[in-house]
């Protein structure tokens, strides 16, 4: 089934903010990955990651249409400063490309202080309910 993407235009920007608080520095990690228990307690680049990622579904979700959603394929940024709690975080995406099925961005992130992360991100458009009963036939496989 095809999907209509014209509602997607290149160039589109979406940002978003948020404070660095305790559960976004790199310490928070070491609940799950106990390595990073000893790190400094500055921003950390999974986070960042993730926020880059959020500001890009935020920027799609009213021009997919309801039954369509995407997911994260590739990324490739750079974190070239720290940012300590209490500091605001912005990310700052913009779609530059459209092939298909594949969408790619041009990502930033700042703090207060000035840029400290840049690169570029690629999703993928999938049909919720295919996609998910995909992720389900793994799981009942025994690979989830």
């Amino acid at each position: 089934m095809p999907i209509e993407t014209e509602r997607l235009v290149v160039g589109t920007r979406h940002c978003l903010e948020l404070r660095v608080d305790d559960r976004l520095i790199v310490p928070a990690l070491s609940r799950v990955f106990t390595g990073f228990g000893d790190m400094p307690p500055v921003f950390a680049t999974a986070f960042m990651v993730g926020f880059i990622e959020w500001a890009c579904i935020e920027l799609l979700r009213t021009a997919l249409p309801p039954d369509f959603q995407t997911v994260g394929t590739h990324i490739d940024v750079s974190h070239m400063a720290p940012t300590t709690p209490g500091m605001m975080v912005r990310a700052e995406v913009e779609l530059i490309s459209i092939e298909g099925r594949n969408l790619g961005f041009r990502v930033r992130c700042r703090d207060e202080a000035g840029l400290i992360g840049e690169g570029v991100h690629q999703r993928a458009i999938v049909a919720s309910a295919k996609f998910l009963k995909r992720v389900l036939a793994k799981g009942d496989k025994g690979h989830v």
